[in-house]
């Protein structure tokens, strides 16, 4: 399988596939590469070069001990678009990948980003605070990491319900979705989960956002019951130079999966507008 090896040692483990163009999906909490297979396929048939990477303590790359936090991870993908010599590249982040893909594009991408975009996206801070009034109380996140410590097992058992929506009136759930999250989330390290909440939920982005002068798009569903869209992408759309914002009524946070059928193109006609 193919890593590249970063300055501290850690392996970070990545899918590439295909020629042309290249674009770099940054998954979310707590999962990995693989939560991306519907857009890799997508745009592998529409004649991209499709990498997605598991970010260091979760997938197949190495469980580290340190490191779990947005400096860090920015620095792992600047380590591995050097190593394959990125350029011109669309970065596609969803959740907390869109966070890692804000601190990355403003702090290391310059040359080398063509486009970005978030989806149901952490930016620019999700803990409320005086400054953040609308965010999410620091017992919201304590909770997460009590029911972690606890038993992740089950833990990841329950989350996929409300991250696709499945707790919702009439909707039908997808076994096979849940189950491939909860694979995902239990190959890789507790600790590195555990300590990547306070990653996802206290850094705050408004200066990196303020420093992106790449097009970008920025894509909520308006029923994400993980990261609420008014104090998520409507914020980073106003503070990102020249923003899109496409909000979409009724969608969760993991609608990349449930409706990869409306957000495939809907991505393909902004990375090629």
């Amino acid at each position: 399988m193919p890593f590249i090896t970063t300055k501290d040692g850690t392996q970070i483990f990545y899918k590439d596939w295909g020629t042309g163009q290249p674009i770099v999906f940054h998954h979310g909490w707590p999962l990995s590469a693989d939560d991306w297979d519907a857009q890799m396929m997508f745009f592998l048939q529409h004649g991209y070069r499709v990498i997605a990477h598991d970010r260091r303590g979760h997938g197949r790359s190495t469980q580290t001990s340190g490191g779990h936090e947005m400096d860090t991870y920015a620095a792992d993908v600047a380590e591995l678009t050097t190593a394959l010599d990125l350029k011109d590249v669309i970065h596609i982040g969803h959740s907390t990948g869109g966070g890692e893909v804000v601190r990355y594009v403003a702090r290391h991408g310059q040359g080398r980003v063509a486009k970005m975009v978030l989806v149901s996206a952490v930016p620019p801070i999700m803990v409320k605070s005086d400054k953040n009034p609308g965010g999410l109380p620091m017992e919201v996140f304590d909770d997460l990491r009590k029911q972690l410590a606890a038993n992740r097992a089950q833990f990841y058992r329950e989350v996929p319900m409300p991250f696709y929506g499945f707790n919702r009136p009439g909707a039908k759930v997808i076994e096979g979705v849940v189950d491939n999250w909860w694979r995902q989330g239990m190959i890789g390290a507790a600790n590195a989960h555990y300590e990547c909440i306070k990653a996802f939920s206290e850094t705050d982005f408004n200066s990196d956002l303020e420093a992106i002068t790449v097009p970008t798009l920025v894509m909520h569903g308006d029923d994400d019951q993980i990261v609420p869209y008014a104090d998520a992408g409507v914020l980073s759309a106003k503070i990102i130079k020249g923003a899109k914002l496409k909000i979409y009524p009724g969608y969760p946070h993991g609608m990349l999966t449930v409706h990869a059928d409306v957000l495939n193109p809907d991505l393909l006609e902004f990375i090629r507008s």
